[in-house]
Parts: structure tokens; C-alpha cells; sequence
């Protein structure tokens, strides 16, 4: 029950969302570089990692679990997200596009769960 993640598009669309990220954190004041910054890098890198992972396990059971730590980083990028647009007014156009981009991921991730279990 093996997948080749590089042809999934819930691995492109997250890595695509990984490389939009980083390019807005890299904006951001020095200050955040090992706080906020250091913590967005870590959940967003988090969700395509563990897509591919878990596509590259031999357990339906297996690949749901890494699809639900995927699921957990996304949420938990959300909240940083959503503090990211508070703390900094000047990003917030460019942190909702981000949210939006990871909500239709999270709903991505739910659907291929929820087919690989049928």
C-alpha cells in the first residue's frame, strides 16, 4: 500500500506552502529568527515530511498516524499563522493567503485518510 508521495498532490501543495512560508519568515525581524520564526519553519517542513513518511509505510494504519501528525503540525501552524498576522499587521494579506493554502491542505489531508481507510 505504498505511494510514490512525490505524486500526491496534498506532498506538492504542502511543499509548495513550506516554500511560501519560508519566503514570508524571512521578512521577519531578527528578533523572531529563534521564537516565532524558528517554530513556523519547524510545523510547516513538519507537514510534507510526515506525508511522505507515512505514504512509505506498509500499514494502512501506519500511514493514517503520520497523516495525523501531519494534520496536528498544520493546526498548530495555523495558530502560529494567526499570531504571525496579529503581532505583524504588514503581513497579514500574505499570512491569510498562507491559512487559506493550509486550510484546503488540512481538508486534503482528511479526504486521503479517509480513503485509504475505505
Amino acid at each position: 500500500m505504498k505511494h510514490n508521495f512525490r505524486e500526491l498532490n496534498i506532498w506538492k501543495k504542502s511543499m509548495e506552502l513550506a516554500f511560501d512560508t519560508y519566503n514570508l519568515t524571512r521578512k521577519l525581524p531578527d528578533v523572531e529568527r529563534f521564537s516565532l520564526v524558528s517554530q513556523i519553519n519547524r510545523s510547516v517542513i513538519s507537514i510534507p515530511s510526515n506525508i511522505a513518511e507515512g505514504t512509505g509505510r506498509n500499514s494502512e494504519k501506519e500511514v493514517c498516524r503520520f497523516l495525523d501528525i501531519a494534520l496536528g503540525s498544520s493546526y498548530e501552524l495555523e495558530t502560529q499563522l494567526l499570531l504571525l498576522s496579529t503581532l505583524y499587521d504588514e503581513n497579514k494579506n500574505q499570512t491569510i493567503e498562507l491559512i487559506n493554502k493550509l486550510n484546503e491542505i488540512q481538508k486534503m489531508i482528511v479526504g486521503f485518510k479517509k480513503k485509504i481507510k475505505v
